[in-house]
């Protein structure tokens, strides 16, 4: 639950100062202190204390206690900086004030009209996103989410409701995906996805093990039937606005835990394999945050939901098994079944013929080691689709980088036995083979990969403070507001 938003155009006076118990000031880049600044008595001191100019309040934050005993932030925030770099410096300036666990946060910002109104956005949206709490199974919490958060010196409309619904679907993204394996099996999963169709309207349809074995789903079967029960399944999701006229599909892979199979991870490894459903996830909120926004798009969303177990029926090395478009893939390392799942699910959503596809997938090792954890890996396979998306990612403050698709990488998956090969054991360029991969099973259909590679990152990454960011959602409804004004 969001917190409560109470706004005043005016700026905040001395009265709403002494009543704040946690401030947050936002100041425009400039050299020198203007002399309306709240706590400007207090804020001078701390800066002499420290030897401070003014101007370094654009990279370095500074707290102080109020006469009255409130906690106050101040902050400049630098107009010229990409969207990141902003969403960073405040999110480095809240987490000062949000330490504290206040019930409620006021946010003053400064400057003229325009300098108020854009700090208004960005310091909202990165409250928003770090006003609540992740799911905790402590004995004893101490961590409560913030109730109320009020803004001084800038009043919007619609109370933020774009920033509200964005915010949204990136805490169901980050809530999802840090619920522990035992409480997030593909059949608690499906149960929750169904309580979230009924709740914001949407189409719901499953296709179950016993439907994917009619289906001839052979490549999605083969990591699900390791499994007991066999409890996997492709959840369909519709969401269709009145007066839409394109369609887009969102496909996630939602694996609840990966063992790797019979090529069994390492415990190193296999830790924290209870969030490689965090495709499904970022679908779901991204879905979430569309349909709070009202965007005018119809969206399909298709979730691969399932586990990587051991089993005397789990799929093995050597084995070749028939996908749902008839193509055959020679089984190579059981721990590559993401993209797996998503071949299947991806020939089903491709049956639609949607206007554009994007998958979502915590999907290779290699993207990560080829980025890090502070950037999300993109392919596409229309040029004008890979531009869209770096445009998206420095507008959202969810930055991603574009990585080739050429045929001639492709040979890496000829095989002697079947159309393909699902991967190599070298490894090399995983990312994209595996890209090339799932290629095979779109069609024609414009079609968009992410892997999120920046789907957790210790300390938090740009407008988010906790490890895992659910990155993606913020991109997405970006890359879709973009794409559907063309």
């Amino acid at each position: 639950m969001l917190p409560k938003i109470t706004q005043y155009q005016s700026p905040i006076d001395a009265a709403g100062v002494a009543k704040s118990t946690h401030l947050l000031v936002v100041m425009p880049a400039t050299k020198a202190l203007q002399e309306d600044i709240p706590g400007l008595d207090v804020l001078a001191g701390r800066l002499a204390r420290r030897a401070m100019k003014a101007a370094e309040l654009a990279k370095t934050p500074v707290a102080g206690d109020l006469p009255h005993g409130g906690l106050a932030v101040w902050m400049m925030l630098d107009n010229e900086k990409s969207p990141f770099e902003q969403h960073t410096a405040l999110r480095k300036a809240l987490k000062l004030l949000l330490a504290e666990h206040p019930k409620q946060l006021v946010i003053a910002v400064c400057g003229d009209e325009k300098q108020r109104h854009a700090a208004a956005e960005v310091a909202m949206y990165v409250a928003l996103l770090n006003a609540g709490r992740l799911p905790l199974r402590k004995k004893k919490d101490e961590h409560k989410p913030l109730k109320t958060l009020a803004l001084y010196g800038h009043r919007d409309e619609d109370g933020f409701a774009g920033l509200r619904a964005r915010a949204s679907g990136n805490w169901l993204a980050r809530e999802l995906t840090v619920l522990p394996a035992n409480e997030l099996t593909p059949t608690l999963y499906r149960n929750r996805i169904r309580a979230l169709a009924e709740d914001y309207g949407w189409q719901h349809e499953e296709y179950d093990m016993k439907r994917l074995h009619k289906l001839g789903a052979g490549a999605f079967i083969a990591v699900a039937q390791g499994s007991d029960p066999e409890d996997a399944a492709i959840v369909h999701l519709r969401y269709r606005p009145k007066g839409a006229q394109r369609s887009v599909a969102l496909v996630g892979k939602g694996i609840c835990f990966d063992t790797g199979g019979h090529n069994l991870k390492p415990a190193r490894y296999m830790h924290g394999m209870h969030e490689d459903m965090n495709g499904s996830a970022v679908s779901l909120g991204l879905l979430l945050a569309a349909s709070e926004s009202g965007l005018m798009l119809n969206i399909d969303v298709w979730l691969a939901i399932a586990q990587n177990h051991i089993s005397p029926k789990a799929y093995k090395q050597n084995d070749v098994v028939t996908a749902l478009d008839g193509t055959t893939i020679e089984i190579v390392h059981t721990d590559a079944e993401g993209r797996m799942v998503l071949a299947d699910t991806l020939a089903l959503a491709a049956k639609d013929k949607p206007a554009l596809m994007v998958d979502f997938a915590t999907l290779t090792g290699s993207m990560a080691t080829a980025l890090g954890d502070r950037y999300s890996g993109i392919f596409a396979n229309r040029d004008a689709l890979i531009e869209q998306a770096v445009a998206a990612g420095k507008r959202a403050g969810e930055r991603v980088n574009a990585f080739p698709l050429d045929a001639d990488y492709e040979e890496a998956l000829d095989s002697d036995i079947a159309d393909i090969k699902q991967c190599t054991l070298e490894g090399d360029a995983d990312h994209i083979l595996a890209a090339r991969f799932l290629m095979r099973f779109i069609g024609e259909t414009p079609w968009l990969h992410m892997d999120l590679s920046a789907s957790r990152c210790k300390g938090g990454l740009g407008a988010v403070g906790t490890d895992v960011t659910g990155f993606g959602v913020a991109w997405g409804l970006e890359m879709l507001e973009a794409w559907l004004g063309d």
